[in-house]
């Protein structure tokens, strides 16, 4: 694993559009808290992915991989309340929870 090979990454990369995404949607949120959830759920998964491969280690790749993969969940799942608690429309939300 070469040390600028992260950003070769197509898993990393599409973490990062998706949290870029969030981050978008998300701004002019009136709820700051529920704000601050989704984008640090966002946030997580590409980060974890980064520091499981910076790690250099199989293990703690797999190990960061699924940390990364519970944040997707919990994005999935937060995306899902914004559509229910209409705060957006369920087109914006979709695109992700189907991701």
């Amino acid at each position: 694993m070469g040390k600028d090979a992260l950003e070769t990454l197509d898993v990393w990369k599409k973490a990062c559009r998706l949290s870029v995404d969030i981050y978008r949607l998300m701004k002019d949120c009136p709820d700051r808290g529920f704000k601050d959830q989704v984008t640090r759920s966002a946030l997580s998964v590409p980060s974890n992915i980064a520091e499981g491969y910076e790690r250099n280690s199989r293990a703690e790749l797999v190990r960061f991989f699924r940390i990364a993969k519970g944040s997707c969940g919990e994005l999935r799942t937060q995306m899902l309340l914004v559509w229910k608690s209409g705060l957006f429309h369920r087109k914006p939300a979709n695109m992700w929870i189907r991701q």
